[in-house]
Protein backbone atom coordinates (compact mmCIF):
# COMPACT_ATOMS: atom_id res chain seq x y z
CA UNK A 1 0.00 0.00 0.00
CA UNK A 2 2.90 2.10 1.07
CA UNK A 3 3.82 2.45 -2.83
CA UNK A 4 0.94 4.52 -4.11
CA UNK A 5 1.98 6.88 -1.72
CA UNK A 6 4.99 6.69 -4.23
CA UNK A 7 3.39 7.16 -7.19
CA UNK A 8 4.63 9.36 -9.67
CA UNK A 9 2.21 11.83 -11.71
CA UNK A 10 2.57 11.13 -15.77
CA UNK A 11 1.56 12.65 -18.97
CA UNK A 12 1.60 10.35 -22.28
CA UNK A 13 1.85 6.54 -22.66
CA UNK A 14 3.29 5.10 -19.28
CA UNK A 15 3.17 1.26 -18.29
CA UNK A 16 1.33 1.06 -14.82
CA UNK A 17 4.39 -0.53 -13.24
CA UNK A 18 6.52 2.43 -14.39
CA UNK A 19 4.32 4.91 -11.80
CA UNK A 20 6.36 4.08 -9.14
CA UNK A 21 10.29 5.19 -9.61
CA UNK A 22 12.13 2.64 -7.31
CA UNK A 23 15.71 4.62 -7.30
CA UNK A 24 14.91 7.85 -5.09
CA UNK A 25 17.00 10.71 -3.63
CA UNK A 26 19.05 7.82 -1.48
CA UNK A 27 20.14 6.44 -4.98
CA UNK A 28 20.72 10.36 -5.86
CA UNK A 29 22.99 11.18 -2.90
CA UNK A 30 24.77 7.99 -3.05
CA UNK A 31 26.84 9.03 -5.91
CA UNK A 32 27.28 12.59 -4.66
CA UNK A 33 28.82 11.36 -1.70
CA UNK A 34 31.33 9.05 -3.43
CA UNK A 35 32.24 11.87 -5.49
CA UNK A 36 33.59 13.64 -2.78
CA UNK A 37 35.43 11.12 -1.54
CA UNK A 38 37.14 10.80 -4.86
CA UNK A 39 37.80 14.69 -5.40
CA UNK A 40 38.96 15.54 -1.85
CA UNK A 41 41.32 12.77 -2.31
CA UNK A 42 42.80 14.02 -5.59
CA UNK A 43 43.89 16.83 -3.65
CA UNK A 44 46.18 15.28 -1.16
CA UNK A 45 47.74 13.24 -4.44
CA UNK A 46 48.59 16.48 -6.19
CA UNK A 47 50.57 17.27 -2.81
CA UNK A 48 51.72 13.52 -1.74
CA UNK A 49 52.73 12.53 -5.22
CA UNK A 50 53.19 15.48 -7.23
CA UNK A 51 54.85 17.48 -4.72
CA UNK A 52 53.09 20.61 -4.63
CA UNK A 53 53.66 22.41 -1.93
CA UNK A 54 51.32 25.47 -2.37
CA UNK A 55 48.40 22.27 -1.21
CA UNK A 56 50.37 21.30 2.03
CA UNK A 57 48.41 23.27 4.27
CA UNK A 58 45.00 21.20 3.28
CA UNK A 59 47.02 17.63 2.60
CA UNK A 60 46.29 16.15 5.40
CA UNK A 61 42.63 17.67 6.07
CA UNK A 62 41.89 16.31 2.74
CA UNK A 63 43.34 12.65 3.60
CA UNK A 64 40.25 12.40 6.75
CA UNK A 65 38.17 14.87 4.78
CA UNK A 66 38.15 11.76 2.02
CA UNK A 67 37.76 9.07 4.44
CA UNK A 68 34.66 10.47 6.44
CA UNK A 69 32.67 10.50 3.88
CA UNK A 70 33.80 7.29 2.50
CA UNK A 71 32.73 5.58 5.85
CA UNK A 72 29.55 6.80 4.90
CA UNK A 73 29.14 5.91 1.25
CA UNK A 74 27.44 2.03 1.81
CA UNK A 75 24.92 3.93 4.35
CA UNK A 76 21.94 5.22 1.19
CA UNK A 77 22.21 2.08 -0.43
CA UNK A 78 22.00 -0.31 2.96
CA UNK A 79 18.64 1.65 3.83
CA UNK A 80 17.45 1.68 0.06
CA UNK A 81 17.77 -2.27 -0.17
CA UNK A 82 16.79 -2.54 3.45
CA UNK A 83 18.25 -5.91 4.87
CA UNK A 84 21.48 -4.42 5.88
CA UNK A 85 22.69 -7.57 7.89
CA UNK A 86 22.93 -9.09 4.34
CA UNK A 87 25.49 -6.48 3.10
CA UNK A 88 28.43 -8.64 3.93
CA UNK A 89 27.20 -11.73 1.32
CA UNK A 90 28.37 -9.23 -1.30
CA UNK A 91 32.09 -9.99 0.76
CA UNK A 92 31.24 -13.89 1.59
CA UNK A 93 29.30 -15.13 -2.37
CA UNK A 94 31.29 -13.21 -4.45
CA UNK A 95 29.29 -11.91 -7.82
CA UNK A 96 31.73 -10.25 -9.93
CA UNK A 97 29.43 -9.88 -13.06
CA UNK A 98 27.54 -7.34 -11.10
CA UNK A 99 29.10 -3.66 -11.03
CA UNK A 100 26.98 -3.11 -7.18
CA UNK A 101 28.27 -6.23 -6.13
CA UNK A 102 32.00 -5.22 -7.03
CA UNK A 103 31.40 -1.99 -5.19
CA UNK A 104 32.05 -3.89 -1.72
CA UNK A 105 35.55 -5.01 -2.61
CA UNK A 106 36.22 -1.56 -4.66
CA UNK A 107 35.20 0.06 -0.98
CA UNK A 108 36.90 -1.86 1.63
CA UNK A 109 40.14 -1.67 -0.57
CA UNK A 110 40.14 1.67 -0.62
CA UNK A 111 38.99 2.61 2.92
CA UNK A 112 42.08 0.61 3.86
CA UNK A 113 44.00 2.16 1.38
CA UNK A 114 43.03 5.63 2.95
CA UNK A 115 43.55 4.52 6.66
CA UNK A 116 47.49 3.71 6.14
CA UNK A 117 48.14 6.53 4.31
CA UNK A 118 46.74 8.59 7.22
CA UNK A 119 48.65 6.53 10.03
CA UNK A 120 51.87 7.30 7.52
CA UNK A 121 50.91 11.09 7.52
CA UNK A 122 50.27 11.25 11.22
CA UNK A 123 52.64 9.02 12.24
CA UNK A 124 55.15 11.30 14.22
CA UNK A 125 52.18 13.25 15.62
CA UNK A 126 50.78 9.90 16.68
CA UNK A 127 54.38 8.93 19.01
CA UNK A 128 54.51 12.67 20.19
CA UNK A 129 50.77 12.27 21.63
CA UNK A 130 51.37 9.30 22.77
CA UNK A 131 54.16 10.09 25.17
CA UNK A 132 52.30 13.14 26.18
CA UNK A 133 49.00 12.39 26.59
CA UNK A 134 47.71 10.44 29.69
CA UNK A 135 45.19 8.06 30.47
CA UNK A 136 42.63 6.81 27.94
CA UNK A 137 43.75 9.06 25.06
CA UNK A 138 47.44 8.29 26.08
CA UNK A 139 46.29 4.26 25.85
CA UNK A 140 44.50 5.08 22.37
CA UNK A 141 47.54 6.84 20.96
CA UNK A 142 49.65 4.41 22.23
CA UNK A 143 47.90 1.46 20.41
CA UNK A 144 48.19 3.25 17.45
CA UNK A 145 52.15 3.75 17.48
CA UNK A 146 51.92 0.04 16.69
CA UNK A 147 54.71 0.16 19.59
CA UNK A 148 57.24 2.18 17.13
CA UNK A 149 58.28 5.12 18.75
CA UNK A 150 61.28 5.48 16.29
CA UNK A 151 61.63 9.16 15.20
CA UNK A 152 64.76 10.19 12.67
CA UNK A 153 65.81 11.18 9.32
CA UNK A 154 65.51 7.39 8.55
CA UNK A 155 61.97 6.72 9.59
CA UNK A 156 60.80 9.72 8.42
CA UNK A 157 61.93 9.08 4.66
CA UNK A 158 60.82 5.43 5.14
CA UNK A 159 57.56 6.93 6.12
CA UNK A 160 57.44 9.33 2.99
CA UNK A 161 58.03 6.49 1.10
CA UNK A 162 55.38 4.41 1.93
CA UNK A 163 53.03 7.40 2.22
CA UNK A 164 53.99 8.61 -1.82
CA UNK A 165 53.48 4.28 -2.68
CA UNK A 166 49.84 4.20 -1.28
CA UNK A 167 48.85 7.59 -2.79
CA UNK A 168 49.81 6.54 -6.11
CA UNK A 169 47.85 3.24 -5.45
CA UNK A 170 45.03 5.63 -4.23
CA UNK A 171 44.88 7.43 -7.47
CA UNK A 172 43.38 3.98 -9.48
CA UNK A 173 41.40 3.42 -6.42
CA UNK A 174 39.72 6.36 -5.56
CA UNK A 175 39.10 7.19 -9.35
CA UNK A 176 37.90 3.99 -10.28
CA UNK A 177 35.63 3.85 -7.37
CA UNK A 178 33.59 6.99 -8.71
CA UNK A 179 33.92 5.53 -12.26
CA UNK A 180 32.27 2.17 -12.16
CA UNK A 181 29.18 4.46 -10.59
CA UNK A 182 29.58 6.29 -14.06
CA UNK A 183 29.63 2.58 -15.53
CA UNK A 184 26.49 1.83 -13.98
CA UNK A 185 24.27 4.06 -15.82
CA UNK A 186 25.92 3.86 -18.86
CA UNK A 187 26.08 0.06 -19.11
CA UNK A 188 22.16 0.15 -19.00
CA UNK A 189 21.21 0.56 -22.89
CA UNK A 190 17.34 0.31 -21.86
CA UNK A 191 17.34 3.71 -20.55
CA UNK A 192 17.83 6.75 -23.50
CA UNK A 193 19.33 9.14 -20.85
CA UNK A 194 21.40 6.76 -19.07
CA UNK A 195 23.20 4.38 -22.05
CA UNK A 196 26.49 6.05 -22.73
CA UNK A 197 30.18 5.94 -22.96
CA UNK A 198 30.88 9.11 -21.84
CA UNK A 199 29.31 8.18 -18.32
CA UNK A 200 31.78 6.77 -16.58
CA UNK A 201 34.03 9.72 -17.90
CA UNK A 202 31.60 13.08 -16.63
CA UNK A 203 30.74 11.38 -13.03
CA UNK A 204 34.29 11.02 -13.07
CA UNK A 205 35.51 14.47 -13.70
CA UNK A 206 32.51 15.81 -11.95
CA UNK A 207 33.47 13.87 -8.69
CA UNK A 208 36.56 15.62 -8.90
CA UNK A 209 35.40 19.14 -8.87
CA UNK A 210 32.55 18.31 -5.91
CA UNK A 211 35.65 17.26 -4.07
CA UNK A 212 37.36 20.45 -4.67
CA UNK A 213 34.72 22.26 -3.67
CA UNK A 214 33.75 20.27 -0.72
CA UNK A 215 37.01 20.73 0.53
CA UNK A 216 37.44 24.52 -0.08
CA UNK A 217 34.53 25.42 1.86
CA UNK A 218 35.23 23.10 4.58
CA UNK A 219 39.07 24.73 5.16
CA UNK A 220 37.61 28.41 4.66
CA UNK A 221 35.04 27.59 7.47
CA UNK A 222 37.57 26.07 9.65
CA UNK A 223 39.95 28.48 9.17
CA UNK A 224 37.14 31.05 10.40
CA UNK A 225 36.15 28.49 13.65
CA UNK A 226 40.23 28.27 14.65
CA UNK A 227 40.99 31.78 13.73
CA UNK A 228 43.38 31.39 11.74
CA UNK A 229 44.62 32.69 8.40
CA UNK A 230 44.02 31.40 4.81
CA UNK A 231 46.73 30.18 3.11
CA UNK A 232 46.79 32.76 -0.08
CA UNK A 233 49.06 30.45 -2.19
CA UNK A 234 47.37 27.44 -1.42
CA UNK A 235 44.04 29.00 -2.23
CA UNK A 236 44.91 29.85 -5.56
CA UNK A 237 46.20 26.78 -6.21
CA UNK A 238 42.28 25.09 -5.24
CA UNK A 239 41.02 27.98 -7.48
CA UNK A 240 43.39 26.74 -10.60
CA UNK A 241 42.76 22.76 -10.12
CA UNK A 242 38.71 23.56 -9.83
CA UNK A 243 39.11 25.74 -13.08
CA UNK A 244 40.74 22.78 -14.95
CA UNK A 245 39.07 20.07 -13.79
CA UNK A 246 35.36 22.43 -14.24
CA UNK A 247 36.36 23.31 -17.80
CA UNK A 248 36.92 19.71 -18.49
CA UNK A 249 33.64 18.34 -16.68
CA UNK A 250 31.50 21.24 -18.61
CA UNK A 251 33.32 20.23 -22.12
CA UNK A 252 32.30 16.68 -21.40
CA UNK A 253 29.05 17.43 -20.71
CA UNK A 254 28.39 19.51 -23.45
CA UNK A 255 29.40 16.82 -25.71
CA UNK A 256 27.31 14.10 -24.08
CA UNK A 257 24.14 16.15 -24.79
CA UNK A 258 25.41 17.42 -28.23
CA UNK A 259 25.92 13.57 -29.35
CA UNK A 260 22.71 12.71 -28.02
CA UNK A 261 20.87 15.42 -29.86
CA UNK A 262 22.80 15.25 -33.16
CA UNK A 263 22.41 11.42 -33.22
CA UNK A 264 18.46 12.00 -33.04
CA UNK A 265 17.79 8.37 -31.77
CA UNK A 266 14.56 7.30 -31.36
CA UNK A 267 12.65 9.30 -28.73
CA UNK A 268 14.86 12.16 -29.18
CA UNK A 269 11.59 14.33 -29.10
CA UNK A 270 10.75 12.73 -25.55
CA UNK A 271 14.21 13.61 -23.95
CA UNK A 272 14.23 17.65 -24.90
CA UNK A 273 10.01 17.21 -23.89
CA UNK A 274 12.21 16.23 -20.16
CA UNK A 275 15.11 18.96 -20.69
CA UNK A 276 12.20 21.56 -21.22
CA UNK A 277 10.16 19.90 -18.40
CA UNK A 278 10.03 17.94 -15.48
CA UNK A 279 14.06 18.85 -15.75
CA UNK A 280 14.14 22.38 -16.87
CA UNK A 281 14.95 23.82 -13.50
CA UNK A 282 17.66 21.31 -12.09
CA UNK A 283 19.05 21.32 -15.56
CA UNK A 284 19.04 24.46 -17.04
CA UNK A 285 19.31 26.76 -13.84
CA UNK A 286 20.89 24.75 -11.54
CA UNK A 287 23.41 22.41 -13.07
CA UNK A 288 24.27 24.34 -16.11
CA UNK A 289 23.40 28.07 -14.48
CA UNK A 290 25.92 27.26 -11.43
CA UNK A 291 28.55 25.98 -12.97
CA UNK A 292 28.89 28.72 -15.97
CA UNK A 293 28.55 31.64 -13.02
CA UNK A 294 30.90 29.35 -11.16
CA UNK A 295 32.88 29.13 -14.30
CA UNK A 296 32.90 33.30 -15.05
CA UNK A 297 33.83 33.96 -10.96
CA UNK A 298 36.82 31.92 -11.49
CA UNK A 299 37.98 32.86 -14.92
CA UNK A 300 37.69 36.60 -13.55
CA UNK A 301 39.79 35.99 -10.48
CA UNK A 302 42.27 34.14 -11.86
CA UNK A 303 43.01 36.47 -14.62
CA UNK A 304 42.74 39.52 -12.28
CA UNK A 305 45.04 37.87 -9.97
CA UNK A 306 43.05 38.63 -6.60
CA UNK A 307 44.39 38.33 -3.37
CA UNK A 308 43.46 38.44 0.02
CA UNK A 309 39.73 38.42 1.18
CA UNK A 310 38.10 38.91 -2.48
CA UNK A 311 39.96 35.83 -3.86
CA UNK A 312 38.52 33.66 -0.65
CA UNK A 313 35.03 34.97 -1.01
CA UNK A 314 34.93 34.64 -5.11
CA UNK A 315 36.39 31.09 -4.91
CA UNK A 316 34.33 30.10 -1.94
CA UNK A 317 31.18 31.30 -3.82
CA UNK A 318 32.31 29.26 -6.83
CA UNK A 319 32.48 26.28 -4.82
CA UNK A 320 29.31 26.20 -3.20
CA UNK A 321 27.78 27.09 -6.73
CA UNK A 322 29.60 23.32 -7.83
CA UNK A 323 28.85 21.20 -5.35
CA UNK A 324 24.64 22.78 -5.99
CA UNK A 325 25.35 21.99 -9.97
CA UNK A 326 27.03 18.51 -9.14
CA UNK A 327 24.17 17.64 -7.04
CA UNK A 328 21.75 18.56 -9.13
CA UNK A 329 23.38 16.18 -12.14
CA UNK A 330 23.40 13.53 -10.02
CA UNK A 331 19.35 14.46 -9.49
CA UNK A 332 19.14 14.61 -12.99
CA UNK A 333 20.69 11.31 -14.44
CA UNK A 334 19.09 9.37 -11.55
CA UNK A 335 15.82 10.71 -11.69
CA UNK A 336 15.77 12.11 -14.77
CA UNK A 337 16.42 8.58 -16.59
CA UNK A 338 13.24 7.09 -14.70
CA UNK A 339 11.33 9.88 -15.69
CA UNK A 340 11.32 8.68 -19.04
CA UNK A 341 8.79 5.74 -20.00
CA UNK A 342 10.23 2.72 -21.65
CA UNK A 343 7.82 3.66 -24.05
CA UNK A 344 9.34 6.67 -24.59
CA UNK A 345 6.00 7.68 -25.37
CA UNK A 346 5.47 9.59 -22.06
CA UNK A 347 6.60 11.47 -18.99
CA UNK A 348 6.70 11.07 -15.06
CA UNK A 349 7.17 13.71 -12.73
CA UNK A 350 8.80 12.63 -9.33
CA UNK A 351 8.15 14.84 -6.07
CA UNK A 352 10.78 12.99 -3.03
CA UNK A 353 8.85 12.44 0.14
CA UNK A 354 9.52 14.50 3.41
CA UNK A 355 9.45 11.40 5.35
CA UNK A 356 9.82 8.00 5.61
CA UNK A 357 12.89 5.32 4.75
CA UNK A 358 13.23 7.51 1.10
CA UNK A 359 12.53 10.89 2.54
CA UNK A 360 14.56 14.19 2.40
CA UNK A 361 15.16 14.07 6.32
CA UNK A 362 16.64 11.06 6.01
CA UNK A 363 19.07 11.70 3.21
CA UNK A 364 19.97 14.90 4.83
CA UNK A 365 20.68 13.03 8.14
CA UNK A 366 23.31 11.25 5.91
CA UNK A 367 25.11 13.90 4.48
CA UNK A 368 25.20 15.53 7.77
CA UNK A 369 27.33 12.20 9.61
CA UNK A 370 30.35 12.80 7.56
CA UNK A 371 30.89 16.23 8.67
CA UNK A 372 30.15 14.93 12.47
CA UNK A 373 32.72 12.23 12.13
CA UNK A 374 35.34 14.72 10.16
CA UNK A 375 34.93 17.20 13.20
CA UNK A 376 36.03 13.86 15.68
CA UNK A 377 39.08 12.80 13.48
CA UNK A 378 40.51 16.61 13.40
CA UNK A 379 40.24 16.62 16.96
CA UNK A 380 42.13 12.81 17.51
CA UNK A 381 44.71 13.97 14.50
CA UNK A 382 44.75 17.50 14.05
CA UNK A 383 45.64 18.38 10.31
CA UNK A 384 46.76 21.61 10.49
CA UNK A 385 50.58 22.11 9.63
CA UNK A 386 52.50 23.52 12.77
CA UNK A 387 52.64 27.55 12.55
CA UNK A 388 56.64 27.12 11.90
CA UNK A 389 56.26 25.13 9.23
CA UNK A 390 53.22 26.83 7.71
CA UNK A 391 53.80 28.44 4.22
CA UNK A 392 53.54 32.35 4.56
CA UNK A 393 49.60 33.10 3.92
CA UNK A 394 48.92 36.24 1.80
Amino acid sequence: MEAWFHAAPYTGYVYPNETVIPWGILIVIYPYITGLVAGSFTVATFYHVFGVTRFKPVARFALLTSLSFMIFVPLPLLLHLGHPERAFNVMLTPHLTSAFAAFGFFASFYVTLVMLEIWFAYREDIVDLAQERKGLPGLFYRALTLGSYEISETTRAYDAKWLKALAITGIVGAHGLHGYVGFVFGSLKSREWWGSDLMPAIFLASAIVSGISILIILYVLWSRFRKAPIDGTCMKGLAYMLWGFLIFTVVLEFLEFASMVYKGKEGIDTVMDLVAGPLWFSLWVVQVGGSLTAFVILTYVIWRGTQGGHLVVGVTVSALLILLAVLAMRWNVVIGGQELSKTMQGLLVYVPPVWGREGVLIVAAIFALPFGLLWVLTRLLPPWVPKQNEIPST
